[in-house]
């Protein structure tokens, strides 16, 4: 088989398996091992691929500014708002990520609902402003990408802190590799939060399902709820389901 060849079977297996095992793919293909594992490494170079130890995982999508994403996927993003929305209570204390998607749950808030949201982003406290729920911002060192506060501040606030309920924002979730993002620094807050929360729930749109990203939040048998588009396809899901995450599809 030609490197081409071998190099276009591997993108068809992340696509339908969602990962590639180096040990595996050699003895299939009667190669050795070392062959798949420089098939990988330069597939990873030329932005195909992401390696991992042992073998490969697809590529999340590089994501644009947030101003830039607020017009992505906007439907899809208005219909996991609506259904995560629902699982808000009055008298929560919940925190609520960054980002475009969690903007969309909340003008699904009824506006009088008496909450309490913490969040560590800017813009998300002023998505409330008219809304009667109280609002708490945690301050820290400003991450623009996401538009949220990271650093030893924000840390050392989010520590007093125990909401009931994490809307947690990722850019990548896989069944085996976990929860993920594109900086270390955001990581490692989410986790932080993740640690304190009640319950952590994920929206995800299509393209960060079986994905990976370069830091890993947390494992994803340690996430409480994700919802996804109705559409997404039970095969998806399966191994979702197996590590005992409840799973709500958004209409």
């Amino acid at each position: 088989m030609l490197t081409s060849q071998r190099k276009a079977l591997i993108l068809d297996l992340l696509r339908r398996d969602g990962q590639v095992i180096a040990r595996d793919l050699a003895q299939s293909l009667s190669l050795s091992e070392d062959t798949i594992r420089r098939d990988l490494r330069e597939m990873a170079s030329e932005g195909l691929l992401t390696r991992v130890h042992g073998g490969a995982l697809p590529l999340a999508p590089g994501l644009p500014d947030l101003t830039a994403r607020r017009g992505l996927a906007s439907d899809v993003k208005d219909r996991l708002g609506r259904a995560a929305v629902a699982l808000v209570r009055p008298g929560m204390t919940i925190f609520v990520d960054g980002g475009t998607t969690h903007a969309a749950l909340l003008r699904h808030l009824p506006r009088d609902m008496a909450v309490t949201i913490l969040t560590h982003s800017p813009t998300i406290a002023a998505d409330l402003e008219h809304h009667a729920a109280s609002v708490i911002l945690i301050g820290g060192t400003l991450y623009r990408h996401s538009m949220v506060a990271v650093g030893a501040q924000a840390a050392a606030q989010i520590a007093l802190l125990s909401p009931d309920i994490f809307f947690l924002g990722v850019t990548a979730i896989h069944a085996t590799r976990g929860l993920s993002t594109g900086d270390f620094e955001e990581a490692a807050i989410k986790r932080q939060i993740a640690g304190r929360a009640g319950e952590t729930i994920t929206l995800v749109t299509p393209e960060k399902l079986d994905a990976t990203s370069p830091h890993v939040i947390m494992p994803t048998a340690q996430l409480s709820t994700l919802v996804v588009p109705a559409e997404t396809g039970e095969d998806r899901l399966l191994p979702y389901r197996q590590a005992g995450i409840k799973i709500i599809a958004a209409d």
